[in-house]
């Protein structure tokens, strides 16, 4: 899947994360800022990482602003945030071929 407009899901409240999408040149070029990068900025690195793969996703400018959120909804807001970019909004594979 190639990304083809930029696109935003979550929001700047406790507990989740805001992710911004835009096309990319050739790579993943991630950006993130959490007050918590010390300890789980790794964590969220790979957890980023994995989903775009399961979403075939190998070119994308994405920054992630994060408040504390868990996996899991890291994982969705990357996901809400890539399918809103294909302008994608039916037959959404919730839990299928993006499960990890």
């Amino acid at each position: 899947m190639e990304i083809k407009k930029p696109a935003v899901a979550g929001t700047l409240e406790s507990s989740d994360c805001q992710v911004t999408v835009e096309a990319g040149e050739g790579k993943i070029d991630f950006s993130l800022d959490s007050a918590v990068i010390n300890q789980y900025g790794n964590q969220i690195r790979k957890v980023v990482f994995e989903t775009l793969s399961n979403l075939g996703i190998d070119s994308v400018r994405i920054a992630i602003v994060d408040k504390g959120a868990l996996d899991c909804t890291i994982r969705a807001r990357v996901e809400a945030a890539v399918f809103r970019s294909l302008e994608q909004t039916e037959n959404l594979p919730w839990g299928g071929a993006i499960r990890s």
